[in-house]
């Protein structure tokens, strides 16, 4: 597999819970990404979790594998356009999915997903994993 992906929170929690072996589809050119947003859904899975501590392990460990996408002023008007647009056509998404989606395009990042919703943002890849 090569590319650029940034990984949805589901993604990661496969990941996390070993359901996705992340060294398996590295070769070539691949590069696997997280936002912050991501980063914090886990965080908060983890809190509410009575193993919050090794979950907290385990979710360091993979940001260490995978970086964090920055996150600035282009990527809050990335944001606030694609709200707009799904808004507009009828097909809102959930908040924290809009901000992930407005961070793969401003990266050029192909999305790593199995939410179907994600299919309601134009110029966005998305790969179910």
């Amino acid at each position: 597999m090569s590319g650029k992906y940034l990984l949805d929170t589901n993604i990661a929690i496969r990941i996390l819970n070993h359901e996705i072996d992340l060294e398996a589809r590295r070769d070539g050119d691949f590069e696997a990404f997280l936002s912050v947003t991501v980063v914090g859904e886990l965080l908060f899975g983890a809190e509410k979790s009575s193993k919050a501590e090794a979950y907290n392990t385990r979710i360091t460990r993979l940001v260490e594998k995978c970086p964090l996408v920055p996150h600035d002023l282009e990527t809050a008007r990335r944001y606030g356009a694609l709200k707009a647009e799904l808004q507009a056509k009828g097909r809102p998404i959930p908040e924290n999915d809009v901000w992930i989606a407005a961070a793969a395009l401003q990266h050029g990042l192909i999305l790593a997903a199995v939410d179907r919703h994600f299919a309601h943002v134009e110029g966005l890849t998305v790969e179910a994993w």
